[in-house]
């Protein structure tokens, strides 16, 4: 064997184990200060803080063998010292130059489990000194965002403070890098972008941009249609911002169609609000029409074309009630009021209204897994299974607080029994809180 080393050798890390998978196996036991997916071999490297650290681990999993995602893939990972003392390369595709000072800090956020603005990260990093300007996007390391201080001293204060911390108990962990950057460039001054030295630069982007953002994710697309109370949220700069920079693969932006046929539904089980509870987490939603002479379709007016477009990518051939779903454009322009369609447009329910961009963050297909928050504060893991568990057998909840409110993971079995469980629970009352469900992107507890 090896001599102890702070930097741990894991073997058959397969294509699908994530960085997050091994940073959940090896936080228990200290810091990680910095990870490298060799994915060639099948390999990975774990630096943590300290030797004493890298020894707990390994004599842990001398007598426990080390399994990620255990219920899913069942697949066992090998470890061992390594022969390096110490990980001193860097990707240079992330804009970093390793341990050279620089008052610009390139920062990469590890177990994200809580989206991070530019106002978590002002809080977090001017303890340390005045901020000029900070930029965030995504790249295949993950979530990252350049920090520029007034002062270098300043950059290298928080880097030697805030290396290998986390923002929130036990995620959003910071790795810590110096730019190669000189000077950042800041157009907007939004959630995901801001130069505090500007005040007066723009919120949002009026058309297509020329200039490639930091995290080079494409071009950022305008959109038609009108909006319903949240106007100035819905155009292409928020809605790329929201998604790292760039649109989700299958989404083009140009869609202008709000209306949206579903088909193949389950019209014993369905109705309006059960399809508004599931297309809201999309967008805001107009009115809902269920089809008289056709009892399985009905149709959804979202506020506008990109919602639609994000609806119809992320639900078609979801299953809900034993149905897989038909999701597709309507040929109509608009749902025509009357006495056969339910009015949405001014419902508080719509989620929306406000934070639109944090809320298009979250779109994903369904999963397994669903969030509950506005929950009462002394509610028990033992009220959310009762309330839950007809829809599906629960396989694990946790129960955490953030900013001082009471949230909730849920995993069930299978994504038809999540589904269900959103569509009838969402907007119900719990402990007499109005709860909110959606689906969870993380793949476990």
């Amino acid at each position: 064997m090896s001599e102890p080393s702070k930097v741990i050798h894991v073997r058959n890390v397969g294509h699908e184990i994530s960085e997050n998978d091994l940073l959940q196996l090896f936080q228990p036991f200290g810091v990680i200060t910095r990870l490298v997916m060799l994915r060639a071999k099948n390999q990975a490297l774990v630096q943590m803080q300290d030797i004493p650290s890298a020894i707990n681990a390994l004599q842990f999993y001398t007598n426990v063998q080390p399994s990620i995602r255990r219920v899913i893939l069942g697949r066992n990972v090998y470890i061992q010292f390594s022969s390096h003392q110490e990980l001193t390369t860097v990707d240079q595709n992330t804009q970093g130059r390793g341990d050279e000072p620089n008052r610009i800090l390139l920062v990469t956020i590890h177990h994200m489990m809580y989206p991070i603005t530019v106002e978590v990260l002002h809080q977090v990093f001017s303890s340390y000194g005045v901020l000029e300007k900070i930029v965030t996007f995504q790249k295949s390391a993950g979530f990252q965002a350049l920090i520029q201080f007034q002062k270098q001293q300043c950059a290298i204060s928080a880097r030697s403070a805030l290396q290998g911390r986390n923002i929130y108990d036990g995620c959003c962990q910071l790795d810590i890098q110096y730019s190669n950057l000189d000077e950042l460039q800041v157009n907007y001054n939004n959630d995901r972008s801001r130069d505090f030295t500007n005040p007066n630069l723009p919120t949002e982007q009026k058309g297509r941009s020329s200039q490639p953002a930091y995290g080079d994710a494409g071009n950022m697309y305008p959109l038609q249609g009108g909006g319903v109370g949240y106007s100035q949220m819905a155009n292409a700069a928020a809605i790329a911002a929201a998604f790292g920079g760039g649109l989700p693969p299958g989404i083009s932006g140009t869609n202008d169609r709000c209306t949206v046929l579903v088909s193949n539904l389950n019209p014993d089980r369905i109705d309006e609000d059960k399809l508004f509870n599931l297309f809201s987490l999309y967008g805001n939603i107009v009115r809902i029409k269920l089809l008289r002479n056709k009892p399985d379709h009905a149709l959804i007016q979202m506020g506008d074309g990109f919602q639609a477009e994000l609806a119809v990518n992320f639900l078609k051939g979801a299953m809900l009630f034993g149905k897989r779903l038909e999701v597709n454009f309507s040929k109509h322009p608009n749902i025509i009021q009357g006495p056969d369609s339910h009015e949405y447009v001014n419902s508080n329910l719509n989620r929306f209204n406000r934070n639109a961009a944090k809320n298009y963050r979250y779109c994903c297909s369904p999963t397994k897994m669903v969030h509950l928050s506005t929950l009462p504060q002394d509610v028990t893991e033992e009220e959310i299974v009762a309330h839950l568990e007809e829809h599906g057998p629960i396989l694990n909840t946790k129960l955490f607080e953030m900013n001082g409110k009471k949230q909730a993971l849920v995993l069930f079995d299978n994504e038809e029994q999540a589904t269900e469980a959103l569509v009838c629970k969402h907007a119900t009352s719990l402990g007499g809180s109005i709860i909110r469900i959606s689906f969870s992107q993380l793949q476990g507890i």
